[in-house]
């Protein structure tokens, strides 16, 4: 379900959450079948009958940010030291009109749009995510890429006075990531600046940071300052730390385990009992086609 929100609302005029959800489920059964089935297939895709978001608090103190820590609540206790303006992000390489822009501006050439997301991560839990952003195809059809764009590489920003974890070694850093083009151009694919219609808070990667569904938790990179375009496949963090254990592509598969613990079922947030896990997280219907011909067991 995609609703567009004016960039510009404070966080003190934004309905709490109970009284939102209640409001969208009521308008929702109101619309009727006909209004649900002329909506565009990837915006139907983005949330099914069971898919209640997770509570706000919950999704702000239970998170995976290793530059602020490993424990689950360290982010939300060590993140404050973040400092989101000023905040440039490049884009560059292999691109016709390489531009460096600022987090303002970028907000307000892309208007976002909303998303409900579900994820998963490789520790077996999931969430649901009411995402505000925008197609990150937008911003890489302004920059043009070249003929010899075959991936593309995103970098989280490199600070370890703002970020303490990055003292430590437990990652190499800066944090990376990566995507095939056709991955990154996926209308799946969003740069997000928020979420549950206010902005993205620091824990969660703020100012900006990659959401990808279909895929594990660790691929949608956090408070991301460089996007470049390249012809190889580049490196990612995960990767390089556990290479028998963190793919590239990190497709949600339900067959192929992590070598320390299954992947067939998971736990959302806040519930008791697991469920199954889906192909692709649920997004089969739309990604599958980008993996036609692939082993996913190798190509894990």
């Amino acid at each position: 379900m995609l609703i567009r929100r004016p960039p510009d609302i404070r966080s003190s005029e934004i309905t709490p959450e109970s009284v939102y959800w209640n409001r969208r489920r009521f308008l929702a059964a109101g619309a009727g079948a006909l209004a649900v089935s002329a909506l565009p297939r990837v915006a139907r895709a983005a949330r099914s009958a069971d898919d209640t978001p997770t509570p706000y608090d919950a999704i702000t103190t239970y998170n995976n940010f290793y530059e602020f820590g490993t424990d689950k609540s360290d982010p939300s206790q060590n993140a404050g030291t973040l400092r989101t303006r000023p905040w440039t992000v490049s884009v560059e390489g292999e691109v016709l009109k390489p531009k460096v822009y600022d987090i303002g501006d970028l907000l307000k050439r892309y208007p976002t749009e909303e998303r409900i997301y579900r994820h998963r991560c490789v520790e077996a839990w999931s969430i649901v995510v009411p995402w505000d952003g925008f197609p990150l195809a937008r911003l890489l059809n302004d920059v043009q890429p070249t003929s010899h764009a075959a991936f593309v590489a995103f970098t989280t920003l490199y600070d370890p006075d703002q970020m303490p974890g990055q003292r430590t070694d437990v990652l190499t850093w800066p944090y990376v990531e990566g995507l095939r083009l056709d991955e990154a151009m996926h209308p799946l694919t969003l740069l997000s600046t928020g979420l549950y219609g206010k902005p993205m808070p620091n824990q969660d990667g703020a100012p900006i940071r990659l959401t990808v569904p279909w895929k594990y938790g660790f691929k949608s990179i956090k408070s991301i300052v460089k996007i470049r375009l390249v012809r190889e496949r580049p490196p990612t963090t995960w990767n390089i730390a556990a290479p028998d254990e963190y793919g590239f592509y990190a497709n949600v598969n339900p067959t192929v385990d992590h070598p320390r613990w299954s992947q067939a079922r998971e736990r959302r947030l806040g519930e008791f009992f697991r469920r199954a896990t889906l192909m692709f997280n649920g997004y089969a219907d739309q990604v599958a086609p980008l993996y036609s011909g692939m082993d996913l067991r190798r190509n894990f």
